[in-house]
């Protein structure tokens, strides 16, 4: 199968076993990771009911508090442009809220940042083993970096002595039906020390290895924005194909979703790589209606309106100045 109706496939079925979210495509230090699942926390529903958007880093880092409104030009470490654009996302996401004091703009938390991250998996989605690509070094790189819980390797092949050989051996190996959504755990991942620092590599060759040291400390910064991103993310690609044959549906272990499904290819579908004119199946036609935030409610503790977008908040048209 494709890699990327496979990646479809295993999100949705992580996500009917986990009680927390998932999102496809997080960048993190050196690379993109296929799929993240964030594990809550003991402040899991705080989170949910401040904004269903990603808050943005420099707004949960700034001197802002939920007590006491500060200056907005010496609340955010940043230049001023900068600035004022972190202030307007944190005011538009509902993490601020903002008020006029002579004519200067001042900002406070509309509620104090959740402790809310229990933990974070990361899954690497490879169909075929056969086509390896760059796996072995994207997976050294996970488990160097330590920046995830555990690190776990998806596969529809049938996983051989030698496959395991050259994977590290705190790596999870899953095999994985597309059909039924079963999932043989051909190896447990090994919990990796994430409270510690870490090694990014960042280059490798046969010649030479180029690396950074991590601290602990800028892991854990790093470890906050990767569950921020996700957050506010998730993996339902936001647009389906143009054309007759697709619907929106899901795998067949759950085909109530909001997925690209090809009638004619009888599967899920990559709109990118396999839609358009020279599809045999092409027939051009409105995209049909999906609606990927409900679906992400209907299966997750994710709210699309929480409570904490009712509060007041002034409107951003007023405070473009100083």
């Amino acid at each position: 199968m494709r890699e990327y109706p496979f990646e479809l496939a295993v999100c949705a079925t992580i996500e009917a076993e986990s009680d927390g979210l998932i999102a496809r495509q997080l960048g993190t230090h050196t690379r993109i990771v296929d799929a993240v699942e964030i594990r809550p926390g003991p402040e899991f529903e705080d989170r949910v009911a401040i904004t269903a958007e990603s808050i943005p880093n420099l707004a949960i880092e700034s001197d802002v508090g939920a007590g006491r409104a500060r200056y907005w030009k010496d609340a955010i470490d940043a230049a001023p442009d900068r600035a004022r654009e972190v202030v307007d996302r944190a005011v538009e996401v509902g993490f601020f809220e903002a008020e006029r004091r002579n004519g200067r703009r001042y900002v406070r938390q509309t509620a104090r940042y959740p402790d809310w991250v229990g933990g974070l998996r990361a899954f690497e989605n490879k169909p075929d083993l056969g086509r390896p690509g760059d796996l072995e070094l994207q997976l050294r790189k996970d488990v160097s970096l330590a920046l995830f819980d555990e690190v776990i390797l998806v596969t529809e092949s049938y996983v051989t002595g030698a496959h395991l050989n050259r994977i590290p051996d705190s790596v999870g190996v899953w095999r994985f039906d597309t059909e039924t959504g079963d999932i043989e755990v051909v190896r447990a991942a090994t919990p990796l020390s994430t409270d510690e620092p870490g090694v990014a590599v960042l280059e490798e060759s046969p010649a030479r290895v180029d690396i950074e040291p991590v601290t602990a400390a800028e892991k854990a910064r790093l470890r906050r924005r990767v569950a921020e991103r996700a957050y506010g993310k998730g993996w339902r690609p936001e647009t389906l194909p143009a054309c007759s044959q697709a619907e929106a549906g899901g795998p067949p272990f759950r085909p109530d979703d909001a997925l690209p499904y090809c009638e004619w290819k009888g599967r899920l579908v990559d709109p990118a790589r396999e839609c358009g004119a020279e599809c045999g199946g092409y027939d051009p036609a409105d995209p049909p209606e999906a609606d990927c935030e409900a679906a992400r409610e209907r299966h997750t503790p994710w709210t699309a309106d929480p409570a904490g977008t009712d509060r007041k908040q002034t409107g951003l048209d007023r405070f473009s100045g100083t």
